[in-house]
């Protein structure tokens, strides 16, 4: 039995939204993006964050239209 390996490119994956300048605003992103959503609480436990930071980056993210709170979670506006 042979195994497939499958590589994907710069060019398969979605670009980044070029207002996203920090590196915690980008694995914020990145991790909502990756997910289908996901409370405070989880985006700082997965990404290692103190909440009020990650809430701190969620509440830019959200002025920035880049993600909307839908009840408790977040997810990025596509």
């Amino acid at each position: 039995m042979t195994a497939q390996l499958t590589t994907t490119t710069a060019t398969d994956r979605a670009a980044l939204p070029t207002e996203l300048n920090s590196a915690q605003a980008k694995l914020v992103y990145l991790y909502l993006d990756a997910t289908t959503g996901a409370t405070i609480r989880e985006v700082s436990d997965a990404l290692s964050m103190k909440q009020m930071a990650a809430l701190s980056v969620t509440k830019s993210l959200s002025t920035q239209g880049l993600i909307e709170k839908t009840g408790d979670e977040y997810v990025t506006v596509h």
